[in-house]
């Protein structure tokens, strides 16, 4: 493995705020608040770091202090956009727990403003009051990846720019239609011809026209087209807040695991229409975004 490039390798200096992630294995997804003492050695990327909560032994009279190396440790994250976020089913989170944040999973909402979130480190559901939450994000080569509000939007910004994939007669492609009530779903489809600057002359391969005898025909502008999605084989099944397409109403629609049944069938949450249904796993695709003219796959598939 290369080592990391020294253009982002972050340097602190004493005093500086830091979150730590803990050198023991049973803190993995953790990061704890403390501060910076010093470098060990002039021209190490190491540092001596005090935590702010945690203590050399149960008396709590000292607190701990450690060595770890620089990629262990990142600048306290930014606050949110918005003053008050809203969190909700399926949202990537970190809770406050045992005096650090832990990444984890929100999966129902309670009364009385609190949450259940899936501790990935613990493997276990916990109940937390909101203003111990906040919504996850990464430092990654010296900087903070969007959250997901901001991919979001980017995400939607990229589907319509400038540069569009060209598409070719008969090619089979999935498109994604504004019509009501099917609005957010993709539709399997076979391009007929282009018919003006970015848009094409697109067949339905399950949508057909409004006395059902023959398959809808519609112009539809290039941004949404796109290629059929490589299929992914899922060997050991899904698994609860797994990011899924599932094939309803002749298209295929983005939801979230939120139960695992017998006989491999599982529980979608349809976050956007707040609506839950049963899918056999014969009717479910792992979820891939199309961007930027290539596939994005999710790491953990």
């Amino acid at each position: 493995m290369s080592n990391p490039s020294s253009s982002w390798i972050v340097q602190f200096k004493p005093g500086d705020q830091v979150e730590i992630s803990p050198h023991d294995p049973g803190f993995r997804g953790s990061w704890y608040a403390g501060t910076i003492v010093r470098r060990e050695a002039k021209n190490t990327n190491r540092y001596v770091v005090e935590y702010d909560q945690l203590y050399e032994d149960e008396s709590g009279e000292k607190l701990l202090q450690e060595t770890l190396d620089w990629i262990q440790l990142r600048p306290p994250p930014p606050p949110p956009e918005k003053k008050k976020v809203q969190f909700k089913f399926g949202d990537e989170v970190e809770a406050f727990y045992s005096d650090g944040w832990w990444e984890g999973a929100l999966t129902a909402e309670h009364s009385g403003g609190k949450f259940a979130v899936f501790l990935r480190g613990f493997e276990e559901q916990i109940v937390f009051e909101e203003k111990d939450l906040r919504l996850h994000v990464q430092w990654v080569k010296g900087k903070w990846e969007p959250r997901f509000e901001q991919v979001q939007r980017e995400k939607e910004n990229s589907n319509c720019s400038k540069e569009v994939m060209k598409f070719t007669q008969g090619m089979q492609v999935e498109v994604l239609t504004d019509e009501d009530g099917l609005k957010g779903a993709w539709f399997a489809a076979t391009i007929i011809e282009p018919s003006g600057e970015d848009k094409y002359l697109i067949e339905y391969k399950t949508l057909t026209n409004d006395d059902d005898t023959e398959f809808l025909k519609e112009d539809i502008r290039a941004c949404n087209i796109r290629p059929c999605p490589p299929e992914i084989i899922v060997v050991d099944g899904f698994k609860v807040m797994d990011e899924v397409d599932a094939y309803y109403n002749e298209g295929w629609w983005v939801g979230v695991i939120a139960k695992v049944l017998i006989n491999c069938n599982y529980v979608v949450n349809f976050i956007e229409y707040d609506e839950k249904i049963t899918f056999n796993q014969a009717d479910l695709r792992p979820h891939q975004d199309w961007l930027n003219g290539k596939w994005v796959v999710p790491l953990d598939v």
